[in-house]
This record gives C-alpha cells, structure tokens and sequence, in this order.
C-alpha cells in the first residue's frame, strides 16, 4: 500500500522502454520540478561503473608546470614575489604567466587571480590564509589548466566575502576557490574553505581532487565541478546549504558526472548530499551522507534533499557508502545499479529508487529505516546481501505512465484506475531479508525467482500482504520464505517448484519457532518470525509438490539462519498445528492467487523540487 502522493509524470520516452531486467535501457538526463526530462545518454540497466565511466568524457591528466618559478609571500594588505609573472596590486596578487608558485603568508582582505591565457599553472599553498571582502580568495580566470597544492604539513584558509561586488557580471567567480579551466587539488596539507556567498570550491570545468585534508563550509553547494568532480582520495569534510558534491553540465551528454574513487569523505548538506546531472559513481573510498538534515526531517517539495542524485545513473561498484536523508537515500531518474561495495542507507522515502531499473549483482546493501526499501519499474535482484526494514512495502516494482494515477488507497493505478502491470521483479540470487509494514514484495506486474533466498517479515494488517504481484508469482528455484498477514495472502504459481502455505487460526506470535515436517518426520524448513503471524508460505527444492507436510510450533532450530529461516531442526516435543499439501493453499486462504494489483506504486516517493 501507498500513502497518496504528487504523481510526477514521466516522459513518454521512458513509457516506451520494454523493461525486462537487464534488458532495459534508460534515457536519462536533467529533472525539473515538473518531472521533464531533457535528452541525455542511455545507460543500460545492470552496468558497471567501469561501463558507465567508458562512456563518459575523459577526465583531465595533471600537466607539467615546470620548474619552480617563483614565492609569493601574502604579508596582512599587500604581498611580495621574486617572479616576473606577478604583479601586485594593493592587496590584489595576479599571475600572468605559467608555472609554479609557492604562496604562504596572510592576505587580511585580497585575492589571489591566476590569468595566465593557456598556460599551466601550478600553485603550493605552503601556510597561506587569505581573505576577500570583495569576492573569492582564489580566482583562476584563465588558465590552460590548474593544480593546487597543499604543501606537506602546511594549514591553509580560503575565506571569500558575503556578497560579491561583481555577483551581476555573467559567469562571474561564485566561490571561494573558482576556476574557470581544469583544477586540481593534490598535497598532504590542510585547507578550510569558506564560502560565505555562494559555493566553496568550483570549476567551470573539470574539478579532481587527489588528495589533502579539506575541509568546507558553504552557504550553497560545497564542492562544485561543472564538466565533472572525481574525488580520487584525500579526507574531505563538506558542510553545504545547498548541495554537497556536484556536478552539473546539462548540455553535454557525456559530462555532469561524480564519481568517487577513494578517499575518506564526509558530508552534510541541506539540500542532496551528491546531485550529479547524468552520473554518480562509487568505486572505492568512504562516502558518508547527511542530506536534509536525515531520515527524520520532513522533506519539502522546494528543495531536494536525497543522499545521492544522477539523473541518468547511480552505481556503486566498490567502497563504503552510509547515507541518511530526509528523501530518498540512494535515487536515480534512469537506472542504480549495485556491483560490489557496502552500503547503509536510512531514508525519509525511499531507500532506494530508480525510475526506470534497479539492478543489485553483488556487494551489501542495509536499509536501515525507509518509507519503501527498494522502489523501480524493472528490479533484478542477482546477487549480494540485501536486508531492508521499511514501514511500507519493502521492494516495490511499479509501473510508470504518464498520465498514471493513484487510487483512494495511494496504490499506484494506471490510466482510469487499472493497473498498468508492466513492472517486472526478478530474482537470480543474493540473499534477501525484508521487514515490511506493507507489502513485502510487490509487482506491479510480473514477479519471477530462480533463484537465491529470499525471506519476508511481512505486514500484520490484513490490507497489505507478504507478496502482492498482479499474477501468481513464478518460483522456479531458490528459497523464498514469506510471512505475515493472511487477508491478502498470496503464494507461488504451480508451474514451479514445490510450495506450501498455511493460513493459521490463531496468530502465531513472533518468536515462535514453526517446522515444516515431512511424512517421514523430518523437518525440512523451520522458521521463526519477528513479528505476529497469521499467513506463511516457504518455497524450496526439499518441497515437493502433491506431498503433505505438517506445520508444527514450538520447534527448535538448528543450522546457519538467515533472517530466522533455517533447513533443519528439532520438532520433537512440538505442537502440530495444521497439516499441508505442498501445491495446493489451505482452506480459508481468501484472495489467494490475487491479493490487490497495484499494491505498491510509482510516484517517486516525495520528490523535491528537481525530482
């Protein structure tokens, strides 16, 4: 079940996508209020970030700068150098010319401009604080390509002013460290960047950032690359009243990515903790995020405020990723496809969402705290550990179509209230662990298994199910355990592998052991809930089809559990509590082989202002 919500309506070019698991293909790019999406690159659901980063433009190689070639020495309101390609101006420092410059000393209220023309130039902060009144601290205005480094052991600052003198000049500086060519920053020292305007570090172009300790604290965006922002190491510690990393080129299809390849880096932002305008992309490193002040703040439709954002795709192949926002945790336009990595997600909405496909292959995924867990059209579970707590549906795939509605019951419906049952759920592999106040899995249209484990701690309210798929659900392999409520109970077809459900008369209540017993007396499933119980329905290669079993309470289980589901255990001493027939559902089984379509829905959860 779905709480009502703003539908958002999709581009007809995602409504024309034939979803089917890593088949799909999604059309991504940039998101406005209203939900329209501008052309970009197609990202093919299921891919790896070396995929996804093939396809992107290259990112910018260090040039050499040369030799040594000159120290300028910031000295309260003016400066000195020993180059012949600076000039100082009061308390204006320029450089004219390429090369390297070590900069230390205290500049009280002055800038330092870097207008080289094409040449490279290459600047140490080796103990330099400076600070504007005017504007930003640090402009590169023109330059064939920059680097900044932080020398070993040295402790710098970058201060601009509140308002900028030239804030009405198009394409003026707008942070405290801006550049208008490629920039990176590289050393072993420390910078505090403060941006009290604006932003704190931006690049009109491409922005690396190698490594150093640095810390930001922004009024708006606290790290801001145009073209892209690579963190490749470093520790960064990012404190933003807009977003925290970002990227954000809307014209080149190939540009506007994040990508985060090591390092030890922190962020809080009040509006999305990385927002990418095609792609975020994980590879190694530490990522921790707090987006709009956490799962527990209410979001608002006037800012965004999801932990990662890419409009076209969010993967994670490596590294460690911790997010609490108040949207979405983890949220992509296009496609998310997980690879590899940790992640531990708490959200307001969403743990997981993507418009088009979800794709898990491998890696951790841990949803603390959600609304919905997992949320797309086309979810393919393959491989991984998955363990998901939302007081909702726990993995929902839901149809979007344009001009799709949501019943009385917030339950995604399609145009004139039918469900559009295009959405597909598969499972290959991994393991799958599900606490869902809602549904626990839910198809808005097909839900097939082949494999891996699978076990829901489903709904205790009569109106949602363990399972809710708009057709009998296809089980041809793997283990799925699902329990939980029984007024919407729903159990595999009979085309696959042997089943039994039970529908019991008195609750079960959590913490008891049940076993399922065959013939012989031996048990082959025991399985012990976290929550009260009336309905439970196990899948598994020891069942077979048109054999009795005996469902027993008060066992003893034995063996590794996943998620209180176990193969053996100890049935002796226990109290039988109904006998069935592997295939077939028990008497009082109402709306078995049904339940409600469209019990989940689309929608997006709570979208901000940019979706």
């Amino acid at each position: 079940m779905r709480r009502p919500r703003r539908v958002i309506a999709v581009p007809a070019v995602l409504l024309s996508l034939l979803l089917t698991g890593c088949a799909a293909d999604a059309v991504a790019g940039t998101s406005d209020a209203s939900g329209t999406t501008s052309e970009s690159t197609t990202v093919t659901a299921g891919a790896t970030a070396e995929e996804v980063l093939a396809a992107n433009a290259d990112v910018h190689e260090v040039a050499d700068a040369g030799t040594a070639t000159g120290t300028i020495t910031l000295d309260g309101d003016t400066a000195t150098s020993d180059a012949d390609g600076v000039t100082v101006d009061g308390s204006v420092v320029t450089i004219t010319a390429g090369g390297t410059y070590t900069i230390s000393g205290t500049l009280d209220d002055g800038q330092v401009v870097v207008d080289a023309g094409d040449a490279v130039v290459h600047l140490v902060l080796d103990g330099a604080d400076i600070t504007s009144s005017t504007g930003a601290a640090l402009v590169i205005s023109s330059a064939g390509s920059a680097v900044v480094e932080l020398a070993d052991g040295s402790v710098n600052a970058l201060t601009d002013a509140t308002t900028y003198a030239d804030a009405d000049v198009e394409d003026a500086p707008n942070a405290a460290l801006f550049s208008t060519a490629d920039l990176t920053l590289t050393g072993d020292g420390a910078l505090t960047v403060t941006g009290n305007a604006n932003d704190g570090i931006a690049s009109k172009d491409g922005l690396v950032i190698e490594s150093g300790q640095i810390t930001v604290d922004a009024v708006d965006d606290g790290i801001r690359g145009k073209d892209y922002l690579v963190v490749s190491g470093g520790t960064l510690d990012v404190t933003a009243g807009g977003d925290g990393l970002k990227a954000d080129d809307d014209s080149d299809a190939t540009e506007g990515f994040v990508v985060v390849s090591g390092g030890d880096v922190t962020v809080a932002a009040d509006g999305d903790g990385v927002d990418a305008e095609t792609d975020v992309v994980v590879t190694g490193g530490t990522l921790d995020v707090t987006a709009g002040g956490g799962s527990g703040t209410e979001p608002t439709d006037e800012t965004s405020t999801k932990g990662l954002k890419g409009s076209a795709s969010v993967v994670v192949g490596g590294g460690s990723v911790s997010v609490d926002a108040s949207d979405d945790a983890v949220h992509s336009n296009g496609v998310v496809s997980i690879t590899d990595g940790d992640l531990t997600l708490s959200s307001g909405d969403d743990g997981v969402h993507a418009d088009v496909a979800l794709d898990v292959t491998g890696g951790a995924v841990d949803v603390l705290t959600s609304y919905e867990g997992l949320e797309a059209e086309a979810i393919t579970l393959a491989g991984g550990d998955i363990t998901v707590v939302a007081s909702d549906d726990g993995i929902n795939a839901a149809s979007s179509a344009t001009g799709s509605t949501e019943d009385a019951q917030g339950d995604w419906a399609g145009p004139g209230g039918e469900s559009s049952g295009t959405a597909s759920l598969t499972i290959t592999g991994g393991t799958v662990a599900v606490d869902a106040g809602g549904d626990g899995l839910d198809a808005n249209g097909t839900l097939t298994m082949s494999g891996g484990t699978v076990v829901v701690n489903g709904p205790t309210n009569d109106g949602n199910g363990a399972i809710d798929a708009d057709s009998s659900p296809s089980v041809t392999g793997g283990t799925l355990v699902a329990a939980g409520s029984s007024g919407m109970a729903m159990a595999p077809g009979t085309d696959g592998q042997g089943w039994v459900s039970a529908t019991f008369d008195s609750a079960q209540p959590a913490g008891t052991t049940l076993a399922v017993v065959d013939a012989d007396g031996t048990v082959v499933a025991t399985f012990t809930p976290t929550k009260q119980i009336t309905s439970l329905v196990i899948s598994a290669a020891a069942l077979t089809a048109g054999e009795q079993y005996t469902v027993v309470s008060g066992a003893t289980a034995s063996g590794e559990a996943v998620d209180g589901y176990t193969t053996t255990g100890d049935a002796s001493g226990a109290t039988e509590v109904l006998t069935v027939t592997a295939g077939e559902h028990t008497a009082g089984m109402g709306g078995m082989g049904g339940g409600q379509p469209g019990g989940g829905g689309q929608g997006g959860g709570r979208p901000g202002a940019d979706g």
